[in-house]
């Protein structure tokens, strides 16, 4: 086996380690287990960024392009959101229960269209755009899964009570953390419509054409509108939102990766041939 995919196993390992752990010590209200699923996750961490950037090295590409890169890549930024504000807000140690079990799936299901990395780009690909596009992409969709997390943090919170329970931020707290990240990710997703209009128009001559995934990527986006429409406007808060951000994280990874695998579109030739 070759290093990159023995360090890439060693990530996916640990993040199943991680995930049983948060979800066992949700079951059981354990702070030590909780402690382990954190720990295992920052361990999963260092190897899978090790394999993005000897991916990387090896070819000179950007390590995005394949469905396989793309969903390691997704991750890595679900991760790294996930990682960096639980050592700097250790009272929501709960997040872990949804954001690090989606990412271990994630990286399985990377794991199983693994190819060899490509040795060339398509010319469509030459461009400055996809770096925005891309990374407005995954760093999008880990504020929305953190904010789903939140959705469930708030939903436990409101029907359990003692121990590591009280130690969670109140309800109102938690749901304007959901809000903020929710409000993050809508700016990102608009940088990757944007750009992807820019490199289209590039590529194609024309800044929209009804790909599949440009449609499922606006519906989404305006999903996510329609959330901050409900909470600004309308003045929904609590258990409404927290549901509203799971399901919509849902509809959110069937059009960033469900729709490319399972039907031929512009962005998959973009991720599977070149």
């Amino acid at each position: 086996m070759k290093p990159e995919m023995m360090l890439f196993w060693i990530a996916v390992g640990l993040y199943g380690i991680s995930a049983f752990s948060y979800l066992f010590a949700l079951m059981a209200k354990n702070d030590k287990l909780f402690s382990i699923g954190l720990y295992s996750a920052l361990a999963g961490f260092v190897p899978h960024v090790a394999v993005i950037v000897m991916r990387w090295i090896e070819t000179g590409i950007s390590p995005f392009f394949t469905i396989s890169e793309s969903l390691t890549f997704g991750a890595f930024c679900s991760m790294l959101i996930f990682l960096v504000f639980q050592f700097t807000n250790k009272k929501v140690r709960l997040l872990g229960v949804l954001v690090v079990p989606v990412a271990f799936i994630l990286m399985g299901w990377a794991g199983t269209l693994h190819k060899d990395a490509v040795d060339q780009v398509a010319p469509a690909l030459q461009s400055g755009w996809i770096w925005a596009h891309i990374i407005g992409a995954a760093t999008g969709f880990g504020a929305v899964l953190s904010a789903a997390g939140f959705g469930l943090v708030y939903l436990i919170k409101e029907k359990a009570s003692g121990g590591i329970y009280d130690r969670l931020p109140d309800l109102q707290s938690l749901d304007l953390l959901g809000y903020r990240f929710v409000s993050g990710g809508f700016i990102m997703y608009g940088l990757m419509i944007v750009s992807g209009a820019f490199w289209a128009n590039q590529v194609k001559g024309n800044y929209w054409g009804w790909d599949p995934v440009e449609v499922w990527s606006l519906v989404s986006w305006l999903t996510y509108g329609i959330y901050l429409h409900l909470r600004v406007t309308f003045g929904w808060r609590g258990r409404r939102l927290a549901w509203y951000a799971i399901l919509a994280m849902l509809f959110m990874i069937i059009s960033y990766w469900g729709i490319p695998f399972s039907m031929e579109t512009f962005h998959t030739g973009f991720r599977i041939e070149h």
